[in-house]
């Protein structure tokens, strides 16, 4: 068996692109059930223009959080069980511990931060990929490696 090498940075956003479609559509559904909820609780407040929203603590302290830890299940989720994501396997790359092992839940919630701060950077975590060892800010924080699988041996 061939060693694997790291994924190629383009290779890794086309995943994330592919995977950000699925996470714009779980964040919809979320909060288009969890904005009833506190709209028929009364916690409603009207602003100015007479329109009708969540109070700012509700959206900080309840909803961004709910969201985020949606997020990070997603990813956990398919980290865990497999080591890739949907938007991985349609290109043919995979996260996991050095060694080829299945990431811990411990190294998905290291990760999942480390992500965060990599956006937060302006996707400089990212860039980090362009240098060897060729891992992401996201993958030296958590012990992980992102790795492009070979291409499947077709049958005759």
């Amino acid at each position: 068996m061939t060693p694997l090498s790291p994924a190629p940075l383009w290779r890794r956003l086309a995943a994330l692109g592919y995977d950000l479609l699925l996470l714009i559509a779980l964040v919809f559904i979320t909060t288009g059930i969890v904005i009833p909820l506190y709209t028929h609780s009364g916690l409603a407040v009207t602003d100015v223009n007479g329109v009708i929203r969540p109070p700012t603590w509700f959206l900080r302290g309840v909803l961004l959080p709910l969201l985020l830890l949606e997020i990070w299940a997603f990813y956990a989720w398919f980290w865990l069980h497999g080591g890739q994501t949907l938007g991985m396997r349609a290109w043919r790359i995979r996260t996991q511990s050095p060694g080829n092992h299945m990431l811990t839940l411990l190294q998905t919630v290291k990760r999942f931060g480390a992500g965060i701060l990599s956006w937060i950077l302006l996707g400089a975590g990212y860039l980090l990929a362009l240098v060897p060892p060729h891992q992401t800010l996201h993958d030296r924080l958590s012990g992980t490696e992102t790795m492009l699988l070979p291409k499947p041996v077709k049958k005759a």
